[in-house]
């Protein structure tokens, strides 16, 4: 199957949900497709090989990155503690990957705090903290054949925003995908680009206050939804010995019918 590296950019473009008057029947097609979604953490074997071989089929199909023999993405940040890994998957199907980072003075390691550590450590060592979304990449055919696919898969972004109650949702993204979470989350330009490791472009750092920015996201865009009880099982730790659950289903579909 095809592969590319997720635009969340040409989504929003192509399903117009800046004009207002589209937003409600958008909200519809998103919490329609979320009917088919399984969000999986994955942890080990063949999940974490399935994701890592996405990103480098998705990367390598947009120019983000060079061949490699491995024909797989993975970096030390990966089996970071404060680390997760999901697969998003379609009909049973992994149609896209993202994976995020909690981030706060006693866990101050991740992607962007490593890029823009003179921007951020400080930060961090006043008492913020951030969620610190990356590795974004999805199947070319589901993308095209669900244009919410990058929403769908950014929830998971903001469930941990909630569950974590951190201060801001980083994102270090490329100039093209910088109008989307303008947008869609009210993010601001922070840093100005740099070099990102392993990759042949340069991203920006935006972010999203989660006090004043994710109320709104939710407001506009009720898919955005979830549980506290979706909330810990896709990121809380299971006791020593347990197995994390193998698949979590979306809840915001309840959360609509009881509002």
């Amino acid at each position: 199957m095809e592969t590319r590296a997720a635009a969340p950019a040409e989504a929003a473009e192509t399903t117009g949900v800046a004009a207002s008057a589209s937003e409600s029947g958008f909200s519809r097609s998103v919490s329609a497709l979320l009917e088919q979604v399984e969000y999986r953490r994955c942890e080990s074997g063949e999940d974490l090989e399935a994701i890592y071989r996405l990103r480098y089929d998705a990367y390598l199909a947009s120019g983000m990155i060079t061949d490699m023999p491995s024909r797989m993405v993975t970096d030390d940040y990966d089996d970071l503690s404060n680390s997760y890994r999901f697969g998003i998957f379609i009909d049973g199907e992994l149609a896209s990957t993202i994976r995020i980072h909690h981030v706060h003075r006693k866990m101050p390691v991740s992607p962007s705090i490593t890029v823009f550590n003179d921007e951020l450590m400080p930060r961090l060592a006043a008492g913020e903290s951030f969620i610190d979304p990356s590795r974004f990449a999805a199947h070319t055919e589901f993308s095209r054949a669900y244009k919410a696919l990058p929403y769908v898969t950014l929830r998971l972004a903001v469930a941990a925003c909630a569950y974590f109650d951190t201060d801001y949702c980083l994102t270090a993204i490329k100039q093209e995908h910088t109008g989307f979470y303008r947008r869609i989350f009210g993010s601001q330009q922070a840093m100005p680009s740099r070099d990102y490791p392993g990759l042949v472009c340069p991203v920006y750092l935006f972010q999203s206050k989660c006090s004043e920015n994710m109320g709104k996201t939710i407001e506009r865009f009720p898919f955005f939804k979830s549980t506290p009880f979706e909330q810990r099982m896709l990121f809380a730790r299971p006791p020593k010995g347990e197995l994390a659950p193998l698949t979590i289903l979306p809840t915001a579909k309840y959360m609509q019918q009881a509002a």
